[in-house]
């Protein structure tokens, strides 16, 4: 198999990646599980340095010889794109690609809750996804980008490493950039929307102390900014933006972060009970108590104030799994695994 047949395979087959690496036949991971392709012997050295450069251009080929990382965009056959991420290991290439259907996602189709939509009408602020690799944040992203574009005439720009899903506008402009191919950093590209009139931009992710500053003076001067960190919780999120400046600008980033955050979306991909797999989602809102933890720096109080402010959208994460489990979409073991308090299930009968 070349690597397009490989990576048609993965995409029949509703995979979320693609492994290649030397010693090893290629592997998708289905359903969260790595699975071989049968029938393929184990990839040489040689074999993977074949497949890979066939799908490069000079300009790649060079930059992975040079800085052995590289991030980029292929399409295949039209039906889906493929992020993909090459890099070296003891001396050998090797590939991970994230599979991307060639619809963009919706709202409903990712299964966000009402109160998302209702940040999303906001003028203004900064919306987070946060969660680990592979939680599916890009996908949640490209969901609210095209409820952007359903819903407003927008001007959105998108920042991206490497673009994924292929926007296709309806009441909106909708401007996709590439890190790399279109702007030197997400920074840079983030200063320079600023005079590109924009109403929404969608931050790939805030990966550096330069990003998320710019990222937060965006959304402080009037526009609607989509961003994502790889965090854990909403608690955890806005620890992790706190800390990433010097100690003597935390109070001045305190104070910005407590007026211009609008929500924090936190999820996890989980194995469904029939296939396949469901996000579980923490959700908070910036209502005025969360404003004033986060001002006075008492961020271990804001797990409560969600757990107990529901009627303001928010939702716990484990109040989300207890939903999955009752709805017969996880099974118990997966629910209590993710479970600050797993004892909330033993009295549910379903």
């Amino acid at each position: 198999m070349n690597i397009e047949e490989i990576f048609k395979k993965a995409y029949d087959q509703k995979a979320s990646d693609v492994h290649l690496v030397v010693g090893k036949p290629p592997i998708l991971r289905v359903d969260g599980e790595l699975e071989e392709i049968s029938g393929i012997k184990p990839l040489s050295k040689k074999d993977l340095e074949q497949m890979v450069f066939e799908i490069l251009n000079d300009e790649e080929k060079k930059k992975i010889v040079a800085e052995k990382e590289l991030d980029f965009g292929f399409q295949n056959d039209g039906k889906a794109r493929f992020r993909v991420n090459l890099f070296y290991e003891r001396g050998n290439l090797g590939l991970v690609a994230r599979v991307i259907t060639d619809e963009a996602p919706t709202i409903e189709s990712v299964g966000l809750p009402e109160v998302v939509v209702n940040l999303l009408n906001l003028k203004q602020g900064l919306i987070l996804v946060t969660g680990p690799t592979g939680c599916g944040k890009s996908t949640t992203l490209a969901a609210m980008v095209n409820y952007l574009d359903k819903n407003f005439n927008y001007n959105i720009i998108t920042l991206e490493d490497p673009i994924e899903y292929l926007f296709k506008p309806e009441k909106s402009i909708i401007v996709q950039r590439q890190l790399g191919s279109d702007m030197v950093t997400f920074a840079e590209g983030l200063k320079h929307a600023l005079r590109q009139d924009p109403n929404a931009i969608m931050v790939g992710e805030m990966r550096d102390l330069e990003t998320i500053a710019t990222t937060i003076t965006l959304a402080e001067t009037g526009h609607l900014v989509l961003a994502t960190l790889h965090t854990y919780s909403a608690a955890q999120t806005v620890d992790r933006i706190i800390d990433a400046f010097p100690p003597h600008q935390q109070n001045q980033v305190r104070m910005q972060l407590s007026m211009t955050l609008a929500g924090v979306i936190s999820q996890r991909l989980l194995p469904k009970i029939d296939g396949g797999r469901v996000a579980a989602r923490e959700v908070m809102i910036n209502i005025p108590a969360v404003s004033n933890i986060i001002r006075e720096n008492k961020i271990a109080q804001l797990k409560t104030v969600i757990e107990t402010n529901a009627k303001d959208g928010m939702i716990s994460m484990d109040q989300d799994l207890k939903r999955l489990y009752k709805e017969k979409l996880i099974s118990k073991e997966v629910a209590q695994g993710q479970m600050t308090n797993p004892e909330l299930l033993e009295r549910i009968k379903i």
